[in-house]
């Protein structure tokens, strides 16, 4: 195929345009952060979890403390007032069954009242268990919201840009001749790039052509379109390419 050194040129602006537009377009699709969000969004699971278990075993021994506590009342409260009769009582034997009585209660306080202290004990451990636990939530959730709110930025912003290098893309590739377009076009679609040809390289699949291939592209014009033989993407010639001109043709110098 034949086209003008400026306009294959122009190829090299469209393959980067097309590079920029992929990698914008990956970074809306695919955000770098969406896997952590992924990984947090799972992390929260298990920990709310964890959580809801703490909570249930926190309330259990608030509801078990309370029924202690008041236990607690009735016996004080019933020992009291056996004291207040045992102070006036005339009868002997009815004083005896009273002491007896008192006697009870005092052990059965000391015991509700032991319990009472291990339960208080036991509630401040899973009150701060649970507590823990809610700040290793709090923490996920902070990095999560920060991380979708950095995600939804990128997002944007990537939307902008590909909106953009869609516009320049087209002012470029107006200026390339259909058919040189179009055979970028159907290359491209084979995943066959173009790019700088530059130290007897290919720079689209960074092969050193061999000696036969280096010469046939010696031997051939500005003008016509050349081709990478390993791996078929367009090699655009330039002054940098290591290419010597003599009789109208491009010629590989020795010394480079």
């Amino acid at each position: 195929m034949k086209a003008s050194p400026a306009d294959q040129l122009l190829l090299l602006d469209v393959a980067d345009i097309d590079l920029r537009l992929a990698q914008a377009e990956a970074a809306r699709k695919n955000p770098p952060q969406a896997a952590r969000v992924q990984e947090l969004i799972g992390r929260r699971t298990s920990l709310g979890g964890e959580l809801a278990a703490r909570a249930g075993a926190r309330d259990d021994l608030r509801l078990e403390l309370k029924r202690v506590e008041a236990d607690v009342e009735v016996v004080t409260a019933r020992r009291a007032r056996d004291v207040e009769r045992l102070n006036v009582a005339a009868d002997p034997k009815v004083a005896q069954g009273l002491e007896s009585e008192i006697e009870s209660l005092a052990r059965r306080l000391s015991t509700l009242e032991t319990t009472e202290l291990e339960l208080m004990e036991k509630l401040e451990t899973a009150e701060a268990a649970l507590a823990e636990q809610q700040a290793l939530m709090e923490e996920v959730t902070r990095e999560g919201q920060r991380l979708s709110a950095e995600a939804k930025e990128l997002v944007s912003t990537s939307s902008a840009t590909i909106d953009k290098l869609t516009r320049d893309r087209g002012a470029v590739s107006g200026k390339v001749p259909a058919d040189l377009l179009g055979l970028y076009e159907r290359l491209r679609a084979r995943g066959q790039g173009t790019a700088l040809f530059t130290r007897g390289t290919c720079g689209a699949c960074n092969v050193m052509l061999s000696p036969n291939d280096l010469q046939r592209l010696r031997d051939l014009p500005d003008d016509e379109v050349a081709l990478c033989p390993e791996c078929g993407g367009i090699m655009i010639r330039t002054h940098e390419s290591g290419l010597t001109r003599g009789s109208g043709m491009p010629r590989f110098s020795e010394s480079d």
